[in-house]
């Protein structure tokens, strides 16, 4: 299993709508994408402001949804909910 974090750094002039995020387009991803699971973080204390962790069987399911119309509305979307670049790592689940 592999899990795809989406991670936004906080800096001075951010902006993150975490309603919108946890209400709109976390579930849009959900519903186009149909992870195993999906967990949203919001930022405490640290580096990021906020991030999202989906769950897939395989690297090639998660490079599979990339292909999919739902990823370019979701990227479409991001403007709805932030001014942040995002930063995305990709990793191998060896424990759980």
């Amino acid at each position: 299993m592999i899990r795809v974090s989406v991670l936004y750094p906080s800096s001075a002039g951010s902006t993150f709508d975490h309603e919108y995020y946890k209400n709109s387009h976390v579930p849009m991803a959900v519903r186009g994408w149909s992870p195993i699971s999906t967990q949203i973080d919001k930022g405490i204390n640290g580096p990021y402001e906020a991030a999202v962790h989906f769950t897939f069987t395989s690297l090639e399911k998660f490079q599979e949804c990339m292909g999919l119309p739902i990823t370019a509305e979701l990227a479409a979307d991001l403007p709805n909910y932030t001014n942040i670049e995002a930063v995305i790592q990709i990793a191998e689940i060896v424990e759980d």
